[in-house]
């Protein structure tokens, strides 16, 4: 594509989804400078109907229309199932592409759209949109360069009324697992998932651990069961402990530790960007910039490859339970 490695080219930008998160990357594209919204695609006329009143832009009933119309680069957020074979499409034509997380709905899927991107030679980042969360970026400049020993992961809420055929795995699972994999800068390398499906017909509840190649001990906790929303992240490393609310935006960090069991405490700054915004800012800078975008497709697919181990591993029945007959009493 003529003009890479311009900064400050226009660029004509196109949304494939119109539901909720959809609704909301054409909004924030409509408002970005040097950005061209050129259209939005849904089946749906309703969807078509909100996001053209939303932004003013036209609204196309399929992909092929809105790469007719001229594109230079894509967001797709339509339903997973239907992230490959849009993506194939859009690189065909030499589109660079966000797609959101999941990359795909199976590994297979997500590295032939990795495979087609570079082949292409064009722009793919992955949508893990919690990355750009200012609480998200403030621990991860916290930990920099420390001796994490382990980290633990809150993320529940309600049941989603939007939900489709996945659970909470790789629903809400999936943006953590990426946080681990970002934060230790290390891959997963053993997964201990333990998984419910309480109310729900997929898991609505998980509690997953994993280990990773360098050695440091995570947990999720997540589910669909509680009335609120929480998100919270703490890391603990040799010298410090750190806790953030990824809602409220508010990150501490203890340090100082004494032999008397006194430490100091303060509050970290936290950024006020709109992660959606920062997130779409930086595919745009890649792709002007020809550079290496900030989730790359090889990472979103590793996410999901152990979020599908966690989904996958047999669940083992514990030792007591296997055994025949009454446990006798040593003596």
């Amino acid at each position: 594509m003529d003009g890479k490695g311009d900064a400050n080219r226009s660029l004509r930008v196109g949304v494939i989804g119109a539901g909720v998160m959809g609704s909301n990357h054409a909004r924030v594209l409509a408002g970005l400078p040097q950005t061209t919204l050129v259209g939005v695609v849904d089946p749906l006329l309703a969807h078509r109907t909100r996001v053209t009143e939303l932004t003013g832009c036209r609204a196309f009933e399929s992909v092929h229309d809105l790469i007719a119309a001229g594109i230079d680069a894509v967001t797709i957020a339509a339903p997973t199932h239907l992230h490959h074979e849009i993506a194939l499409a859009a690189i065909a034509h030499g589109i660079h592409v966000l797609v959101e997380k999941p990359i795909a709905s199976s590994v297979e899927e997500g590295e032939a759209i990795v495979t087609a991107a570079r082949r292409a030679g064009v722009t793919l980042m992955v949508g893990h949109v919690e990355r750009f969360n200012p609480a998200v970026a403030a621990i991860k400049q916290a930990i920099s360069g420390e001796d994490i020993l382990s980290i633990a992961i809150t993320r529940v809420g309600p049941f989603p009324p939007r939900m489709s055929n996945v659970g909470v795995v790789i629903d809400l699972a999936v943006h953590d697992i990426d946080l681990i994999r970002w934060f230790t800068e290390s891959d997963i390398v053993e997964v201990q998932p333990q998984l419910s499906s309480a109310v729900a017909e997929r898991e609505d509840i998980a509690l997953l651990q994993f280990r990773t190649a360098s050695g440091v001990l995570a947990h999720i906790n997540t589910n669909w069961l509680t009335p609120f929303k929480a998100r919270n992240v703490t890391v603990a490393t040799r010298d410090k402990y750190v806790m953030g609310d990824l809602l409220t935006r508010q990150v501490t960090e203890c340090f100082g530790f004494k032999p008397d069991g006194s430490y100091s405490m303060r509050h970290l700054p936290v950024g006020h960007d709109e992660p959606l915004r920062a997130e779409l800012i930086a595919f745009l800078a890649a792709v002007r910039s020809d550079g290496v975008p900030a989730v790359t497709g090889d990472q979103g697919v590793a996410s999901l490859e152990i979020a599908i181990r966690c989904l996958e591993m047999p669940a083992r029945p514990a030792v007591a339970a296997s055994r025949k007959g009454p446990l006798r009493v040593a003596g």
